[in-house]
């Protein structure tokens, strides 16, 4: 009998991690699951699923969850799946450089930290997938969302030349980029801006109880919000597919916002986006 193939997969509390997690699993494949608050990992270790403890921004968690997951599947490792990640909101000027810091950290230096030290794994074993999840906005940038917009734009650029400088392997580089997807990050949203950023005194303090408002209802209402399984759909792709594609854009107003940027002149385009 064949071993499962087996996947890393980060960010498994709620969400996209946590449906992904669970629906690999479902699908035969053997889940290292990672979470950061105890109580989300005994949950997902009460289902089953092989969870450990993991912050991007702690080097030392991740050197111990690879050394933890390899030692389980005796030093190889078929996909990993970047997913967790948080949005720091706030206008550019009030942003202070520790706070686009901890997002470049937790969204960012965390993922090449994780990725590069799988690489060698996935050379040796001669294949492997590597799959980030990005956002529309590492393609198309949004007010108020400059941290994040700002991460997921070097995540682009950082995992597409991955793609490249792996072109003559079958190591296959792979990033999603969701438009609204139903998950929590628009109430972690809320908690680091209102952390972070000074509301009341800022130039922008009418247009940020605009964008309270909306992070308290859980962002973007509209029907055009998919459910995480839309995620999955073109995760599975990725993973198995003899032919992965480089993007995977999900939502129609993702699609959308992909279609202006080709079509439409760049001041034209910022101009319709600046209205949002």
């Amino acid at each position: 009998m064949s071993q499962p193939r087996t996947i890393l997969i980060t960010g498994c509390s709620s969400g996209i991690g946590a449906h992904c997690a669970r629906a690999l699993k479902a699908d035969g494949w053997r889940v290292f699951a990672t979470a950061r608050k105890p109580q989300d990992i005994e949950l997902l270790q009460s289902e089953g699923l092989e969870t450990f403890y993991l912050d991007y921004s702690e080097p030392e968690s991740i050197s111990a969850l690879v050394e933890t997951v390899l030692e389980r599947t005796g030093g190889t490792l078929d996909a990993l799946f970047n997913n967790g990640a948080y949005s720091q909101a706030g206008a550019i000027e009030d942003l202070e450089t520790d706070v686009l810091r901890a997002q470049f950290e937790a969204n960012f230096f965390g993922w090449h930290d994780l990725t590069r030290r799988l690489v060698p794994v996935m050379r040796k074993q001669g294949h492997g997938r590597i799959v980030q999840c990005s956002s529309i906005l590492g393609l198309v940038p949004m007010r108020w969302r400059g941290a994040y917009t700002a991460s997921k734009f070097a995540l682009e650029g950082l995992s597409i030349t991955l793609r490249h400088e792996l072109a003559d392997t079958d190591i296959h580089v792979s990033l999603i980029e969701p438009g609204p997807i139903e998950t929590k990050i628009a109430i972690n949203a809320l908690y680091h801006i209102e952390k972070n950023i000074d509301l009341k005194g800022s130039v922008h303090h009418v247009s940020y109880e605009k964008e309270l408002q909306r992070l308290r209802q859980g962002g973007v209402r509209s029907k055009t919000k998919l459910k995480p399984d839309a995620v999955y759909t073109v995760l599975k792709h990725a993973l198995e597919s003899n032919r992965p594609k480089p993007h995977y854009v999900i939502t129609r107003p993702a699609r959308l916002a992909m279609l202006m940027r080709r079509l439409l002149p760049a001041a034209l385009m910022y101009s319709i986006l600046e209205k949002r």
